[in-house]
């Protein structure tokens, strides 16, 4: 049996699950996700497949040296301790590439430079002065990997050399190509395996197209490329790596086309040559089309998947951005109704004139620029229609639905059970709660939801003395300084003062100044709010109703 080993799977922000996912079925063991990286354990065999197979790997790693240094010296030292002999012979070249997250290791250039010291000088103290492996920047035997971390530090032999995006099929490209690896990863995030129609209407180079059809077919996004750097290791075992190859070799058929257009010819023309390198020219469809021109959508009453990424405002820059994507949305509400729309952008301005409320927003990267991913569910009607057909939305949660099914099917008695195991049930555990409190024991909930002899007639209760409370209150405030004035008189002389000013023509005809009339007082002053903008006749300066 093939001894296992750790290996580390590099991949993109935000498709670190997607990643973890294909490695699990692809037969890895002890699969963690991490940051932009996935840890897993696995074999010869599993090496040689993931480096294959994965759509949304970067690179697979395989530690070998793992210590402490907090100091370019001892980071020098344990270096040097590792038998290199293992990995590299005097014939060989070897390449290294550092990153550093680290305050004691700030210079990833100086650690490099510092590792490739001690790796020569052991070989020069075994093999004489003049006696070492050669260094090449580029296309080496062996690529080694140093990752800090601290005072962390890890040296791994790089089995995928460069980096897996570079799948071997792009012959051209256009301005704004997007990533091979997060092409594939946000198709395997839209769920789209080829049951269904797959559109890209502003395809460029024809990057989702080709990924989308590799991943339908089941071809493997590794098997274009011609070299490996393993196979320079020592443990190279040419016969399991065909055999790897080979698995699954025969393409699955597809029952829906793939289409793609574009509004440059270039574009088009670059997308072609592309599909025919990969051979996949006999799944996808392409055609000059600017997305204003798409006027129905392919084998109508099908429903389908858009996966698109329009230009973003910085390297590609049409006359009216915002416009476009108003169209976007447009499109998506009249021409594709039922499908499932996804756009990248890293323009959130140009994301709002889409017009439609996504259902799913996640944190991505492209080309250095953080992105957001969207989906967009268009369809007739309202939500609980669109479901009650039989369509789901991405942020749809089966496990909340199929436990609120659970919730429902349970009896009474399972009801007060799990609420008494949750310490649901008040201070006493055999104290009803909720909807039950009030009533007795063994009173069905479905026949007496709402106890009126519990908390129903509590309630009016409360009400009740809340009002004899507040009439009470009421009284004492009539009271002036020991005179106590009718609750009548009180009103009859307010209700006559409202009257009054109430109609300012009325109190001029009077001859009376339309002031606020205050409250005869009872030994006492009755104080209240001057209007704003209003003097006393007797105060300095102009006797006038109001301020101009």
């Amino acid at each position: 049996m093939s001894q296992k080993f750790e290996m580390v799977a590099k991949t993109l922000k935000g498709l670190e699950e997607v990643l973890a996912e294909e490695l699990r079925t692809l037969g890895a063991e002890n699969v963690e996700p991490g940051c932009r990286m996935v840890s897993f354990e696995g074999d010869l065999a599993m090496m040689y497949r993931a480096n294959l197979c994965c759509r949304t790997a970067l690179s697979i790693l395989r530690p070998i040296y793992k210590f402490i240094a907090s100091d370019p010296d001892t980071l020098y030292e344990m270096v040097k301790e590792y038998d290199w002999g293992g990995v590299l012979t005097l014939g060989k070249t070897f390449s290294i590439d550092t990153t550093s997250h680290s305050n004691e290791f700030t210079h990833s250039r100086f650690v490099t430079y510092r590792v490739k010291d001690a790796i020569v000088d052991w070989f020069k103290d075994r093999f004489g002065p003049d006696k070492r492996p050669g260094v090449r920047l580029s296309d080496a035997d062996v690529m080694l990997n140093v990752h800090i971390d601290g005072t962390r530090v890890t040296l791994s032999l790089n089995s995928s050399g460069e980096s897996l995006h570079k799948r071997g099929w792009r012959v051209a490209q256009t301005d704004a190509p997007i990533n091979e690896v997060l092409a594939a990863g946000i198709i395997l995030k839209s769920g789209w395996r080829g049951d269904c129609p797959l559109i890209d209407p502003m395809c460029g180079s024809g990057t989702f197209l080709i990924e989308a059809a590799l991943i339908a077919a089941g071809i493997k996004p590794g098997s274009y490329r011609e070299t490996w750097p393993f196979s320079q290791w020592r443990d190279w075992d040419p016969e399991l790596f065909e055999s790897v190859l080979h698995e699954g070799e025969e393409p699955r058929e597809i029952p829906f086309k793939i289409y793609g257009s574009d509004i440059s010819p270039k574009a088009i023309d670059i997308a072609e040559r592309n599909v025919l390198s990969a051979g996949v020219d006999e799944y996808i469809n392409l055609k000059v089309r600017s997305i204003q021109q798409w006027e129905e959508a392919p084998m109508a009453g099908t429903p389908g998947v858009i996966i698109t990424n329009p230009p973003y405002g910085e390297r590609i820059k049409p006359e009216d951005l915002e416009g476009l994507y108003r169209t976007m949305g447009t499109k998506f509400k009249r021409v594709f109704c039922g499908y499932h729309s996804w756009v990248i952008s890293s323009n959130d301005d140009c994301l709002t004139h889409i017009g439609l409320t996504p259902s799913v927003r996640e944190q991505m990267q492209n080309g250095g620029l953080d992105c957001e991913l969207r989906e967009y569910v268009s369809f007739e009607g309202s939500k609980s229609d669109f479901r009650a057909s039989g369509g789901t939305i991405k942020g749809d949660r089966p496990v909340r639905e199929e436990r609120n099914k659970k919730l429902a099917r349970k009896s009474d008695s399972e009801w007060t059970r799990d609420a008494r195991s949750k310490g649901m049930g008040g201070k006493r555990s055999d104290k009803p709660s909720g909807p039950r409190r009030g009533l007795p024991k063994d009173t069905p909930l479905s026949e007496k939801y709402r106890p009126k002899a519990g908390g129903f007639a509590r309630n009016e209760e409360r009400r009740r003395k809340f009002k004899e409370e507040t009439a009470r209150e009421g009284e004492r405030r009539f009271r002036h300084q020991g005179r106590e004035t009718s609750r009548e008189d009180f009103r009859d002389e307010a209700e006559e003062l409202l009257a009054r000013r109430r109609n300012i023509h009325a109190l001029k005809s009077l001859g009376e100044s339309p002031k606020m009339p205050s409250l005869p007082s009872a030994g006492g002053t009755f104080m209240r709010t001057r209007r704003r903008g209003w003097k006393r006749p007797d105060a300095p300066g102009d006797n006038k109703e109001s301020n101009e």
